[in-house]
């Protein structure tokens, strides 16, 4: 329980801003950047002279949100809004192609946008249960859509090693609530009438779908990890505004918890040696995972149970006629 407590109630950030070399030249994705953490992330990466695409299904809250940090910040790199659906399979592609219109290197990929205990009953536009749909299902469709741009990036002479990396998004509910063996995949087929197991088992796919990703980028020098990036006073808990009330004493500002994704996208603690990697707040590597999950990630021939295998190869099943 040592371990969780760290989590509820995080030591100091060791890998802040004032870490990080300038990022001129570098490209990086924020899915859901118009708000919350993933806006914090997007100020702090806009002051160190990256190129900024804030990826979200609303122009007019991305471009709010473009207006108000430069507003904020005299000088700084660019930011671009990116159209994205995640609970749209189809339109997914034509996003992914408008980016590349405009790019041909992309550096860090942030799986941050989310929905936490929607409406029972609410779906995707595929009439996919809304949770799996838009917090596992659409980023797995982006990231392959990615992948190519990311392995040639990441094969370009002048790209450090390690640096080309996907972040995803988990939470610590997967630690605390998921069953052995982190999903039973029944679940994601025929979902129970319970919003918040849905979405914990979305952010157990989330793990899942960076520790294989991990597996099966490693050749490709592309580092994938997942995190917890910290409980913060966001709009995440639209759906559940009573939990903003009792769970108060543990809910940090956002901003901490973008030096989190910070740490996953930029630290050097972090390399293809233990890729696939769990990230814990404000930016640490959790050597205390569960056995259970850990195994989980692991192959049949690894000596694991090969449940991140089998939840990668539902979702290529299912987004095949999208890709």
């Amino acid at each position: 329980m040592g371990s969780q407590w760290s989590q509820f109630f995080p030591p100091k950030p060791t890998f802040t801003e004032s870490d990080l070399a300038s990022l001129d030249g570098k490209v990086v994705i924020i899915t859901g950047g118009s708000s919350g953490i993933g806006f914090e992330l997007a100020r702090i990466l806009y002051r160190k002279n990256a190129k900024v695409f804030i990826a979200a299904r609303s122009e007019e809250k991305a471009r709010k949100a473009i207006q108000s940090i430069q507003a904020f910040e005299a000088t700084g790199g660019s930011l671009e809004f990116l159209s994205l659906k995640l609970d749209d399979l189809s339109s997914i592609k034509a996003t992914v192609q408008e980016f590349k219109a405009k790019e041909s290197k992309l550096h860090v990929l942030w799986n941050n946008a989310g929905v936490s205990q929607p409406p029972l009953g609410s779906v995707s536009s595929q009439g996919i249960e809304l949770q799996f749909a838009t917090n596992c299902l659409g980023p797995f469709v982006f990231t392959q859509l990615l992948l190519p741009l990311l392995e040639s990036t990441a094969a370009d002479e002048s790209t450090p090693r390690d640096s080309v990396r996907v972040v995803w998004t988990s939470s610590q509910v997967m630690e605390l609530s998921s069953p052995p063996d982190g999903i039973i995949l029944d679940e994601l087929r025929t979902p129970p009438e319970d919003r918040t197991r849905n979405y914990t088992n979305s952010k157990t796919g989330n793990y899942f779908l960076a520790t294989e990703l991990a597996r099966r980028a490693a050749s490709s020098n592309i580092v994938s990890v997942s995190m917890n990036p910290g409980a913060a006073t966001t709009n995440l808990f639209r759906h559940t505004p009573y939990l903003k009330y009792l769970a108060y004493p543990l809910l940090y500002k956002p901003e901490l918890a973008a030096l989190t994704e910070l740490y996953a996208g930029f630290s050097s603690d972090i390399s293809i040696r233990n890729n696939g990697c769990y990230v814990i707040p404000w930016g640490r590597i959790s050597n205390n995972l569960r056995e259970d999950l850990i195994s989980a990630a692991k192959t049949a021939e690894e000596g694991g149970s090969g449940k991140a295998e089998e939840f990668w190869e539902l979702c290529a099943e299912m987004t095949k006629d999208y890709m």
